[in-house]
């Protein structure tokens, strides 16, 4: 994701850039540098995996100079040194604190005792992890989520479409009910959006695709659990009744929530300029109570339980310096966005009205959606939020359609990619971790294209037609 989402939907309402990128002046070629890291991502697992195992970061970083380098000879030092400036302490900053406290407070729960991956279970998991997804967070319902229930099914001999489905269904999908659950809808809500109308406008959009989705892995899940017959012997022994260890992370959970809630609730005048960024009091709270979070949950975590857990800060790397290179070589990219129709995409801007005027809800959905799979959906969301007027008491009533499409796009799509919202990657790292082989880049979008492409379009010609 890219995950800009996150960081994105937590700035506070006044936080704005100081030197804006000219994006109706960019050349299409400077989105050159996001390409190739995306194409890093996707190709290097897959092709070299031991070089990319041991030189990510540093792949990372050499894409984000390809951008930096030039745009600081071509467009000055002045408005490069902002906007990386604006990159790191606006976006990337808040985006990893929040999802380091979620990770750390997450794996400072252990659910213990064994479960047995059996088809029911394995359900059952998916659907309580969709119900949380919009309450604590998709990031915070995944790491809750994903190590027991990679757990339960380390006896399957098939357990890559478990963690499959969990992405679509937990990661993704499950966070669209109201602006706690996704980055997008939160950064709706600073605009204005009511707290509940995300949940009463795609509340039955959520419900089909969650419901048809739970039910094709119950059927997937139950062809694999046949066909492997007798299970190989459980690794995890039998230790009792199922129940909790490091239950004081739940009350941090609940102060991460109601952190990332007040920031956007609070209203201060008191801001804060660094270098050409202005940085409101709410956010610098948000972001200090979270480090404060998370700096209380290792430290009142018993280390038992993080061994249990089998914590380890390897998924949360990978993912802090791939998303580094994600945040400034998106840079010029979201302002060729932001240009609209006088910008190098125009056209995609262009797309999204009909003949009369009138945006088209079926093409918000579709637009918003391809580009949350691969760019940051929190600010493509605001794109076409404010493509579509940016007045939130119209969107909410009179276009009421159109933003039920920008806001299922931005969501729901983000499972198409592993890029494409932040949990993807750390729950494929945590997966791939504890020996799970998930697919590479191409081999999850098969996936996500033969079982998610056909319920959008399903879902298109239901509700945004």
């Amino acid at each position: 994701m890219r995950r800009a989402i996150l960081s994105l939907a937590l700035l506070s309402p006044g936080l704005a850039l100081a030197a804006e990128v000219p994006g109706a002046q960019l050349s299409a070629l400077w989105g050159v540098p996001f390409a190739g890291i995306l194409l890093s991502i996707a190709l290097c697992p897959l092709l070299t995996p031991a070089f990319w195992h041991h030189h990510f970061g540093k792949i990372a970083a050499a894409w984000s100079l390809a951008f930096l380098l030039p745009f600081a000879a071509v467009y000055g030092p002045a408005l490069a040194g902002s906007s990386l400036v604006h990159a790191l302490v606006a976006e990337y900053i808040p985006f990893i604190i929040l999802l380091t406290a979620l990770f750390t407070v997450a794996g400072g729960i252990y659910i213990r005792g064994n479960l047995h991956g059996s088809p029911g279970l394995n359900t059952a998991i998916l659907a309580i992890g969709a119900v949380l997804a919009s309450f604590m967070g998709t990031t915070g319902a995944s790491m809750l989520l994903i190590r027991p229930l990679i757990r339960a099914n380390d006896n399957r001999l098939h357990k890559a479409h478990v963690a499959i489905f969990f992405i679509f269904i937990v990661s993704n999908i499950g966070g669209s009910l109201t602006p706690l659950g996704d980055p997008p809808l939160f950064l709706g809500f600073l605009k204005g959006i009511d707290f509940f109308w995300t949940v009463s406008h795609i509340f039955q959009e959520t419900l089909f695709l969650i419901g048809v989705l739970l039910a094709l892995f119950y059927a997937l899940d139950s062809w694999y659990f046949r066909k492997e017959g007798v299970l190989r012997a459980d690794p995890t022994p039998d230790t009792g009744r199922v129940g909790f260890d490091g239950g004081l992370n739940f009350l941090l959970l609940l102060a991460v929530i109601v952190l990332v809630l007040l920031s956007g609730l609070w209203k201060s005048p008191v801001a804060f300029d660094v270098a050409g960024t202005e940085v409101g009091l709410p956010g610098l709270v948000r972001d200090a109570g979270l480090v404060l979070v998370t700096l209380l949950s290792l430290w009142l975590t018993p280390a038992k339980v993080h061994a249990d857990n089998q914590f380890s800060w390897g998924p949360m790397q990978e993912v802090a310096k791939l998303f580094a290179g994600i945040f400034l070589t998106i840079i010029p990219v979201i302002a060729m966005l932001r240009a609209g129709t006088d910008g190098p995409f125009g056209a995609v801007v262009a797309a999204v009205t009909r003949p009369d005027g009138q945006p088209d809800p079926a093409m918000y959905f579709w637009a918003t959606g391809l580009l949350s799979s691969f760019l940051d959906n929190a600010p493509t969301y605001l794109v076409f939020f404010n493509t579509a007027g940016g007045h939130p008491q119209t969107l909410m009533t009179t276009l009421a359609p159109t933003l039920a499409a920008i806001s299922g796009g931005a969501v729901f799509m983000g499972a198409n990619s592993y890029i494409g919202n932040a949990p993807n990657m750390m729950v494929k790292a945590i997966a791939e971790e504890r020996g799970v082989r998930m697919p590479s880049f191409f081999g999850y979008m098969a996936w996500s294209v033969g079982i998610l492409v056909p319920l959008f379009i399903v879902t298109t010609f239901i509700w945004f037609k």
